[in-house]
């Protein structure tokens, strides 16, 4: 139950018949009602193989058809006994997992894993529902073939082995023509199937789809709640009354009830008409509600006529592809039990998030069952938490493969998908758990079968002419008062670690990272502890940054060193956020990586860009003296409130979207540019630390040594001796990095620099002080000897004044800044160059930048689509300068 795109209803399905041919069908029923009341028992002996040769007149009516399950139970018991067994199950509270969620189905090993943790926790029900399985929603029509009976059954049968009901779901509300006999029919058989596969518990489900109905359904019923309740009826009767029967109306919540949940016709409806024993689903006072109270499901439970069984989606995550949610059960309390036939959850998609969320709904469910006044014995989420902390560290750290794979590697899903909105995932997980040995495992694609080439590594060789070196020495000139020794030089601690590479299988994941885990991806209407500290440092540090401005000498010292030491906290999280990404791809559990990736590494990518940009601000953001920007005109393109604020404890999670991630990203000053942040993870995942950082004077040899390899590879030849080793550095990055040097940014890794963006905030300004001042320098620096220059330098200056021709003021107007970006094409993680860029573009913004260009050969085709992909747009051609470059602009 989440977000969907709705569909009108089409009048006719492929099985329509007139009303009269309907009509007709109806009176022939009657009249040979005795005859196939003797039929009922022989019927429901054979297997229906194949459709009703006459779809309008079906072979079964509106009387009880006792399924197979039934008469095994009963002449294995005994009439009475059954009769009480079945009295039990319908007092029972019925509390597990409902398999809900749009996007790719789990795998039928992952659900026997899942039985495992159920039963182990103490919950029973699991009810099997993927919006995404063809035919549970969208073919429900057709029945399964024999491999997929066989798959199913043997899910059933291990869900029954654990002590769990299994509970079988269809969505036949997209297209159902209600008053057909011909998709009732259809209706029956494709159930009946399932319960000759040894299934004793339904559930029909009307959720997320439009409330209008087709003529001929118009005609027959006077709602569409009557209609539905109709159809479910029949088929609640036809199954022989399941102790185990569940409704889901299409006004499941109360935000989607009209006028109100006690004045809501169709509620009342359903109350009134619904057969009693038929169990009601309801989400709460929203889809994703972040309290229920005992006054809200009281109201309910008055208008149904009955307590209803939640389908709760507190941990659902289909409708964010940036969110995750491994946070406790909680907003419950276990006094709500006395008002609920059941409790199921909705978790997120990526099944390995889901330990802490059914493990503490474990403890909510046991808190419940037992009477003891004892406060000790009354659930606590932050205990329960702890408790399933401890328990998931040892899952954490067990070697198991992508998706538990098994040595059947070509096992799938018992359904096939459509469509998967999350990041793809293997569909082969292993049910072998626990201590037996495994090999080192290679990481592989995380949407492909087929491991990477042999020249991809994750670790790179060291670069030509290069060792595996330390730091920059200049690194150290980087930190603000009141930080760590160290930590904003090139990464901190970890920058100096040698590379995990891609194999990894050896990191464990300690417990204060898996509390920061669980931390920065909480609950939907609530952050845990380090990403609140995580927002609120942003926060101030935002508002407060104009005392370390450029003409900030008289803002006060202990102001100053505030702001420091809170930078210095910030950038300790961002540290650690990092670490913790290479502790995850770097670490045993494989099937863990491929679920949390995506999201782990999306906000690594995030906090790398504000980590960036907080130690930029510290004596680069301009004051509000300034003609260009300041610091109070940038920040009003800034998000003032966060997500929560935002949110407010009415309204509906993805009101909001991006959780974390985009919550820090809406605090910067570029963050409405989605495109800047929200893309694909790299196929092939490394454990590498990044760091992007401002540029220091120290960095000016690695800078040139790099961009020299570059061109030297691109141009194909080998340096000469006799060349200057400046030529390229100086017309490359020379006049950025002397006339302009707090716009560049360094990108390094475990083995120092392998990237840089360089900027230019105002091109007028500074093609005029190239003039005056570095073009000078260079004629200085390369004298003509003898009236003969060095090789490869003789056209030299002639290029660096050709490289600031002038540009059309028409373009200057819209796109006053320039930048270059250069990275080594060694890099494993490609994604970071345009994290990279992100963080230019952040400072640019800042300092009153309207829009920025660069300068792009037309042959150069990779890069050409890299600046597409992030809004760049080809405004000028090179012949307006005489030149063969493709000029891209972007506006802030």
């Amino acid at each position: 139950m989440g977000t969907i795109d709705y569909k009108p209803r089409d009048c006719a399905n492929n099985f329509g018949a007139s009303a009269e041919h309907l009509n007709a069908s109806r009176e022939l029923e009657r009249c040979r009602e005795k005859e196939r009341l003797r039929r009922r028992r022989r019927q429901t002996e054979e297997r229906h193989e194949e459709y009703p040769r006459d779809l309008s007149l079906p072979d079964w009516g509106e009387h009880l058809v006792l399924p197979r399950w039934f008469w095994g139970r009963l002449e294995a018991e005994g009439g009475r006994r059954t009769e009480d067994r079945m009295e039990e199950d319908r007092k029972q509270f019925l509390c597990g997992v409902v398999e809900g969620f749009y996007g790719r189905p789990w795998s039928m090993d992952q659900r026997k894993v899942l039985f495992q943790w159920m039963q182990s926790w103490g919950l029973n029900t699991y009810l099997y529902g993927p919006k995404d399985d063809l035919k549970h929603r969208l073919l429900w029509r057709e029945v399964y073939s024999p491999e997929e009976e066989s798959q199913l059954r043997t899910l059933i049968v291990e869900a029954q082995s654990r002590g769990l009901r299994f509970v079988y779901a269809l969505s036949p509300g997209q297209d159902i023509v209600f008053s057909s006999s011909c998709d009732l029919t259809l209706l029956k058989r494709k159930l009946r199937q399932v319960s000759d596969l040894g299934c004793q518990a339904f559930a029909i489900l009307f959720d997320d789809i439009d409330h209008s109905m087709c003529q001929a359904d118009s005609e027959a019923f006077t709602s569409f709640a009557h209609a539905q309740v109709t159809v479910t009826n029949e088929i609640y009767r036809f199954l022989g009354e399941p102790p185990v029967f569940l409704f889901c109306p299409t006004e499941y919540c109360g935000s989607l009830c009209s006028p109100s949940v006690s004045k809501s016709p169709y509620l009342q409806t359903v109350g009134e008409d619904l057969l009693p024993n038929i169990t009601v689903i309801w989400t709460g006072s929203k889809v994703i509600s972040r309290k229920l109270s005992v006054d809200c499901l009281a109201e309910v439970e008055s208008v149904l006529q009955r307590p209803p069984l939640i389908w709760d989606n507190l941990h659902a995550n289909d409708y964010d592809s940036r969110r995750l949610f491994l946070g406790p059960f909680k907003g419950r309390e276990p006094q709500l039990r006395s008002h609920l036939r059941g409790l199921l959850l909705n978790p997120n998609c990526e099944f390995e998030a889901n330990y802490i969320p059914l493990h503490t709904l474990g403890s909510w469910h046991r808190a419940g069952k037992e009477e003891l006044k004892d406060e000790e014995c009354e659930y606590c989420p932050d205990r329960a938490l702890s408790a399933a902390l401890h328990d998931w560290m040892e899952e954490l750290n067990q070697p198991l493969q992508a998706g538990r794979q098994s040595s059947r590697t070509d096992q799938r899903s018992s359904v096939p998908t459509s469509r998967c909105k999350t990041p793809d995932r293997p569909d082969c997980p292993s049910t072998f758990r626990g201590s037996s040995a495994v090999a080192k495992l290679p990481v592989f694609p995380l949407n492909s079968s087929s491991p990477p080439s042999s020249p991809t590594k994750g670790e790179r060789e060291p670069r030509e002419g290069e060792k595996r070196r330390p730091n920059q020495p200049s690194q150290a000139n980087h930190q603000p008062p009141g930080s760590r020794p160290g930590f904003l030089a090139g990464g901190g601690r970890g920058q100096r670690a040698q590379g995990r590479g891609l194999s990894g299988g050896k990191g464990l994941l300690s417990e204060s990272q898996v509390r920061l885990l669980v931390g920065l991806y909480y609950l939907p209407h609530e952050h845990g502890p380090s990403a609140q500290k995580l927002l609120q440092d942003l926060t101030w540090l935002k508002s407060n940054c104009h005392v370390v401005g450029i003409n900030s000498k008289k803002a006060p010292p202990q102001k100053v060193d505030e702001w420091r030491g809170r930078a210095s906290r910030f950038l300790s999280l961002c540290e650690d956020i990092a670490q913790l990404h290479c502790s995850v791809v770097g670490g045993a559990n494989r099937a863990v990586l491929y679920d949390l990736y995506p999201y782990v590494w999306d906000l690594r990518n995030t906090a790398l860009v504000a980590k960036a940009f907080i130690c930029w601000l510290d004596g680069r953001v301009l004051s509000d003296s300034s003609t260009l920007g300041s610091w109070r005109n940038c920040f009003q393109w800034c998000g003032k409130t966060t997500g929560a604020d935002v949110l407010g404890v009415e309204s509906e999670p993805w009101v909001f979207k991006g959780g974390v991630s985009g919550e820090v990203q809406m605090l910067l000053p570029i963050g409405s540019s989605s495109e800047l942040f929200t893309h694909p993870p790299p196929l092939f995942p490394t454990s590498r630390l990044y760091n992007i950082r401002p540029y220091h004077s120290k960095d000016k040899v690695e800078l040139y040594r790099m961009v020299r390899q570059l061109h030297l590879r691109t141009q194909g030849v080998q340096e000469s001796s006799a060349a200057h080793p400046d030529v390229i550095g100086d017309r490359c990055l020379g006049p950025c990095l002397a006339l302009c040097p707090e716009y560049s940014f360094i990108l390094e890794d475990e083995l120092g620099v392998c990237g840089c963006v360089l900027g230019i905030l105002d091109v007028r300004s500074f093609a005029k002080r190239c003039q005056a001042s570095w073009i000078p320098a260079m004629r200085d620096k390369y004298p003509p000897k003898g009236n003969v220059t060095l090789p490869n330098t003789q056209d030299l200056i002639q290029l660096m004044e050709e490289d600031q021709g002038e540009y059309p003021d028409s373009l200057l107007y819209h796109f006053p800044s320039q930048l270059r970006l250069d990275a080594l094409p060694e890099l494993v993680d490609i994604s970071v160059s345009r994290t990279l860029l992100t963080a230019l573009l952040t400072a640019l913004k800042a300092n009153g930048s309207q829009g920025v260009f660069c300068e792009v050969q037309p042959t150069d085709r990779q890069r050409l689509e890299f600046l597409t992909k992030l809004g760049f747009l080809e405004i000028l051609r090179g012949e307006a300068r005489s030149r063969e470059g493709v000029v891209l602009g972007r506006l802030l």
